[in-house]
Parts: C-alpha cells; sequence; structure tokens
C-alpha cells in the first residue's frame, strides 16, 4: 500500500483501523516463498476491511461519478487489473494495494484538478506495477506477527482473522518506501500521463500543492506525517517533473 500525503495538520485523521498492536515477531515469511498472488490475496481481505470500516463513495455519488469519468478507461492499465473507490474521509491521501485496488480520499479530490488527479493516481499504480507494494505487503505480515502459518515449513500464506486484519493495515500503513522507489513511481505517473496525452505538468502542480501544504505546516506535522519522511521533498519532485517536461518538450503553463 502506497500512502502520498497525510492530512494538513489542523485536519483529524478518519481513517478507521483497528489501532491495537498485535506484536513484532518474525514470523518466517521469506521474500523467496512470497509469491505475487500472496500478496495480492492478503491485500483483497485488507482492502474489504477498510472498505467495511470507512464511508464509501456511491456509484451516484458526485466524487465517485467524478473518479469513474478519469478512471474508467485505466482499469486495465500496463497489464494490471484496477478497481477504484473513493473514501469520504478528511484526510488528504490516495492508496493503491498489490490487488490492484486504488482508493482516494475525497480530500485529495477537493484541492486537485482532474489531470493533478490523475497523475497522484498514476504515481500510486506505479507503485504496484514496480512491485513496492508487493513487497510492503510482505513486511507487514511479517511485521505484524500475524499467524504462526507463516513460520510452517510450508511458508503457506493464511487468510486473516477479523481482529488480525486491524492489526495488519496498521502494519502496511506504516510501512516507508525508499526515495528510490518513491522516484521511480513518479518515473511512472510521468510515463503515464505522457502516453495517454495528459498534461504531464499537472503532476508538477501537484506536488508544488503538497509542498505549500508541507510548508504551512512546518513543524506541527502529525506524526503519521513524519512516518512519511522518506518521501523525496515535494518542491524537489516538481521540479523534476517540469525539468523532464521541458527536455521533452511538453512543459506548458
Amino acid at each position: 500500500m502506497s500512502l502520498l500525503l497525510t492530512s494538513a495538520s489542523n485536519a483529524s485523521a478518519q481513517l478507521k483501523l483497528n489501532k491495537k498492536a498485535i506484536g513484532a515477531v518474525d514470523k518466517g515469511v521469506k521474500a523467496a516463498t512470497f509469491s505475487d498472488a500472496d500478496a495480492a490475496k492478503l491485500a483483497g481481505e485488507a482492502i474489504a476491511y477498510m472498505d467495511t470500516h470507512n464511508e464509501v463513495a456511491a456509484a451516484d455519488d458526485p466524487y465517485m461519478v467524478r473518479l469513474t469519468k478519469l478512471f474508467s478507461k485505466h482499469q486495465n492499465e500496463g497489464g494490471l487489473k484496477l478497481n477504484f473507490k473513493v473514501y469520504k474521509v478528511k484526510d488528504i491521501n490516495a492508496f493503491a494495494c498489490a490487488d490492484g485496488s486504488v482508493r482516494v480520499f475525497s480530500s485529495l479530490m477537493d484541492i486537485m484538478t482532474d489531470e493533478e488527479l490523475l497523475g497522484i493516481i498514476g504515481h500510486e499504480i506505479g507503485h504496484v506495477a514496480n512491485k513496492d507494494t508487493r513487497d510492503a505487503i510482505r513486511d507487514a505480515y511479517k511485521t505484524a506477527a500475524l499467524t504462526d502459518a507463516a513460520a510452517s515449513q510450508s511458508g503457506a500464506v493464511n487468510s486473516l482473522s477479523e481482529s488480525q486484519l486491524g492489526g495488519f493495515c496498521t502494519a502496511l500503513l506504516g510501512t516507508k518506501f525508499s526515495r528510490k522507489q518513491e522516484s521511480e513511481a513518479d518515473d511512472y505517473s510521468y510515463n503515464f500521463m505522457k502516453q495517454h496525452g495528459y498534461n504531464v505538468t499537472a503532476l508538477a502542480s501537484a506536488f508544488n500543492k503538497f509542498a505549500e501544504m508541507e510548508k504551512e505546516a512546518g513543524d506541527n506535522r502529525s506524526k503519521s506525517e513524519k512516518m512519511l519522511s522518506s518521501h523525496p521533498e515535494s518542491a524537489d519532485r516538481a521540479a523534476k517533473v517540469l525539468e523532464k517536461a521541458k527536455k521533452d518538450g511538453l512543459a506548458k503553463l
């Protein structure tokens, strides 16, 4: 799961999860035995849990109507089978999971133009395409110490119980991608925008909006925002996008 940006300092987090820690013991899941199918299975369970515990916009809700209009033609992007929903929460965020689920928060949609939103979700799709979300699922499964089955000789990944899912989602949300992974996801988004004829500089303007929010928040950023400090600075990301756009002759006002 990739979290792009949490809410501004004065906005209380609304995404609902079971915060009870289950424990941090490595149960022996090895990267070599953790497949894409395993990651998709666990991601699907986590998404189902979060869809149940948060307000999801209905098909005729203006937020969902807008998102459907933007992304209905991208449901098989890059060979990935994607599904999109909107969480009506105060957090300013979006994330994607290894099963192809993309969740966009309504407060993010409130502050972004259509093409800026396309760029942000393109970044999230990049984390799925680059296998970052698969590795995040594996690490969260290990960190949360969810089931003894993980330590079995077969290395089988079992379905999670209702009580385990809360801890798993908490561990998953705590996963941090490296700066390299974030930069590669930015590159994926840029190429996604370019391939489909969107304005690539909209990705830069989205990052600049985040930069302004970071500047306003200053030292008052929430714990969850500081947790995501592995992201490259938003202003630097915007500058990199604009530099590429100029080289490609795609820079626009």
